[in-house]
């Protein structure tokens, strides 16, 4: 390992500004790839037209990325690993970057979905790293400012992702949103070379030897797969679904089973269940599957509602969509100051209370105001996930012994995930049932009331998903900050 490119050798460079500009390094990468993750759902309209889908099949451009995205969080302590920071880094841009070439230049819906599993491989592995280094960088008081500028920074691309991407699709059509995520990817390889270490978490020089636990994800990811496919046959195959179901239990049951069983023989698990020996993370854990589930959903479900439900254009949904961005990412940066100075059940209640009564009222938008109420149940919602984030990222790890750090941050970012992966099933399969159980139909050009009516059924239930989210969080208490940091390493 190069001295000037070790820890040390960078903090001499830079000085004390260093872990902001490691912390920035890390934010762009990250953009990029929440960005790939919600830019997509502006363009599923068209992209469905295009390829002559039905609404099960065109959500699988959302939840066949979240999936792979979900399972490969797991991977990445094992990766920093043996490769360090600098080069895991790098290599899961290089990949994003080219699953949004791909993506845009595909000229079949088998290869689009290629792609998107490909930029959801990269974004997994990336998102639990900034995580580990504000953890790791900042000391206890400062984690909440440091998680809330994050935040917002990488909250803000997105925010306005959704309003360009719906000017693109209108004018060049869907491909053109794959390209978007192309100069991020470049930005963050640039600023990678410069600021991102390349020893591996500990200050250790990152070892080749070991093995990745290929049992481990295979289980995983059998088991999320079946899951989610039986989801989605639970309208019109209950017998499927029910196979797909069971067999999912059995592959997520096996799974930690196993983990268990191989970090007794001296393995290194991809989840250590260890860290559920802390309640504030145990409790953290539920909270941020049934977040995942009410945040994505609704992330796919409020584009469709308003190009479907409202018959509004692409780039008009952008629109709409762009001031309630604006304000998470002002949100966010607040919510990270007072989860500085308030114990984390309250931020979280708070939060996904304004995010219940968001979905719960998002009703009264088909009426004569409609407009003016979308925007501001919008950012309502907003508002509320930036009070809430902060909070629940910090409590779930203050309580984790540093040494399950990498773990820690893989783990609950893989719930929250493989709750939103489940949310954008649930949400399309609700869709469908409630829309044919109003007589209606998507196939149709024009919306209708019974369609109407179906989406708001559909917001109801991520109200009541949220509310039981409250339940859960109001049990947290806060856990005692981590003794040591300081060290990004």
């Amino acid at each position: 390992m190069s001295q000037g490119n070790s820890l040390s050798g960078l903090q001499e460079r830079h000085g004390p500004r260093y872990r902001w500009l490691l912390l920035l390094s890390v934010m762009v990468g990250t953009t990029a790839s929440i960005m790939s993750s919600t830019i997509i759902n502006v363009a599923i309209p068209d992209m469905s037209h295009h390829f002559s889908l039905g609404q099960e099949r065109a959500q699988w451009v959302s939840s066949g990325f979240m999936v792979a995205m979900t399972v490969s969080m797991l991977t990445t302590p094992w990766l920093l690993a043996r490769y360090g920071y600098r080069y895991t880094y790098v290599g899961t841009m290089l990949l994003l970057m080219a699953g949004g070439v791909a993506g845009g230049l595909a000229g079949a819906f088998p290869l689009v979905l290629a792609a998107r599993v490909a930029e959801g491989l990269a974004a997994g592995v990336v998102q639990p790293i900034p995580s580990i280094i504000i953890l790791r960088a900042f000391e206890p008081h400062e984690q909440g400012r440091a998680s809330g500028i994050f935040g917002m920074g990488v909250v803000l691309a997105p925010a306005i992702g959704p309003s360009i991407g719906g000017v693109l699709v209108d004018l060049f059509g869907w491909r053109s949103i794959f390209f978007i995520v192309v100069p991020f990817c470049v930005a963050s390889i640039v600023l990678a070379m410069r600021f991102v270490p390349t020893s591996a978490p500990g200050g250790a020089t990152a070892q080749r030897g070991g093995s990745l636990d290929w049992r481990g994800l295979l289980l995983c990811t059998a088991g999320t797969l079946c899951l989610l496919n039986g989801l989605v046959e639970l309208k019109d195959n209950p017998a499927g679904a029910s196979a797909l179901l069971l067999a999912a239990g059995i592959a997520l049951g096996s799974f930690l089973a196993w983990e268990r069983r191989h970090k007794a023989r001296g393995g290194i698990p991809l989840m250590d269940l260890a860290l559920f020996s802390s309640r504030g993370f145990a409790l953290s854990a539920v909270v941020s599957v049934i977040y995942g589930i009410a945040l994505f959903g609704s992330t796919y479900l409020l584009p469709v509602y308003m190009q479907l439900g409202l018959s509004l254009s692409a780039s008009y949904a952008g629109t709409i969509l762009f001031p309630s961005g604006l304000m998470l990412s002002v949100a966010i940066a607040v919510g990270g100051r007072l989860a500085d100075r308030y114990p984390p059940h309250l931020l979280l209640t708070t939060g996904l209370g304004m995010l219940a009564v968001s979905f719960a009222l998002m009703f009264t938008a088909s009426s004569g105001a409609g407009l003016w109420l979308l925007f501001a149940w919008a950012i309502l919602g907003r508002i509320g996930i930036g009070l809430l984030q902060p909070s629940l990222s910090l409590g779930a790890m203050r309580s984790v012994d540093r040494s399950l750090l990498p773990q820690g941050s893989s783990t609950s970012n893989f719930l929250r995930m493989l709750g939103g992966a489940a949310g954008v099933s649930l949400c399309g399969i609700a869709l469908e049932w409630r829309i044919g159980a109003h007589g209606d139909s998507l196939i149709n050009a024009a919306s209708s009331p019974a369609r109407l009516h179906a989406f708001n059924e559909v917001f109801w239930m991520l109200a009541a998903i949220c509310a039981l989210a409250m339940a859960v969080a109001w049990r947290l208490r806060t856990p005692s900050p981590s003794p040591a940091s300081g060290n990004p390493e």
